[in-house]
């Protein structure tokens, strides 16, 4: 849905702009020559008269109000910042459904806004950023999930830990995969079918943050994404490729399942939740599921 709200902002704003310019430059002067005409026939022409002859016609008039703004939007949410709507779960405790989020486009480089071809570098993502992509599956649908692995990392899932292995020369004495550490938070906080889920603060390098685990569930290793060379639960990252991890370890759907983020699926880096609404009611409400039943303004700020 994104991708097309930005293809029919793009058409909007060349369009627009089009008719802008052709009159601009074709018929305005025209116009202008018609009242100077006019003028030089009638001196005394009255300001009616006068506003008649020069009068832009009605999609011209419209063009020309539209333009400044669609364009102004254009720049904004493709090169600056574009806002999102988190519809899932799977980031918990860091984000939650209803929460609205701003990512910045230009974090991992400026991208046109058709087809997404890099214009200019500005960076690459880091460990533990939070960022937005195109789901390597079906990059009409946008996700969000935190980077774990980079570049050539070797990446060790097992008993519900991440072990990393940082990108090394094999010409060298690699250092052993490390363990990312977890310190218990607390459990019951938030739940999952009945079950009571436990949340640790998680080390990842210089970045510390909440994470999700549901003791009772499996890890589903059989469904864990194959790569040839690989043990069950072992992945080691492609060159300009990323592994991307819900903060929700137990209920997201992610790289363990799907593999690597190419660096050409990149939306750019989630820093803020500028509003958050709750949609908690009873199902007897007569009310739609969309209406907000409040305003969490204590989520509000940046996302860590």
């Amino acid at each position: 849905m994104a991708a097309h709200f930005s293809l029919i902002l793009t058409i909007i704003t060349l369009v627009s702009g089009l008719i802008w310019l052709i009159d601009a430059t074709i018929f305005a002067p025209k116009r202008r020559e018609s009242l100077a005409l006019a003028e030089a026939k009638q001196p005394d022409l009255s300001d009616d008269a006068k506003y008649s002859i020069t009068r832009e016609s009605t999609l011209v008039e419209f063009a020309h109000s539209i333009f400044p703004v669609i364009a102004f939007v254009l720049i904004l949410r493709s090169f600056i910042y574009e806002p999102f709507q988190i519809p899932s779960g799977s980031m918990k405790p860091t984000l939650l459904v209803g929460d609205f989020i701003l990512v910045e486009k230009f974090s991992y480089g400026l991208r046109d806004p058709v087809f997404r071809s890099k214009l200019i570098e500005t960076g690459e993502p880091e460990r533990g950023d939070v960022f937005v992509f195109k789901y390597p599956q079906q990059p009409e649908i946008d996700y969000i999930k935190r980077v774990v692995g980079l570049p050539g990392d070797r990446i060790v899932y097992q008993n519900k830990q991440f072990l990393i292995q940082p990108k090394c020369d094999a010409a060298t004495n690699c250092p052993p995969a490390k363990a990312i550490k977890l310190t218990p938070v607390n459990r019951g906080e938030f739940t999952h079918e009945g079950v009571s889920l436990s949340r640790y603060t998680e080390q990842l390098t210089d970045v510390e943050h909440d994470i999700l685990i549901n003791p009772s569930r499996p890890d589903f290793s059989s469904h864990f994404f194959e790569q040839p060379g690989t043990a069950v639960g072992e992945f080691i990252v492609p060159e300009g490729q990323y592994f991307a991890i819900g903060d929700n370890r137990d209920n997201s759907t992610d790289s363990r399942f799907w593999g690597f983020v190419p660096e050409a699926n990149l939306v750019g880096k989630a820093v803020a939740i500028w509003i958050s609404f709750e949609f908690e009611r009873p199902a007897s409400s007569w009310l739609p599921t969309w209406v907000p039943t409040g305003v969490r303004f204590d989520r509000v700020g940046a996302i860590k």
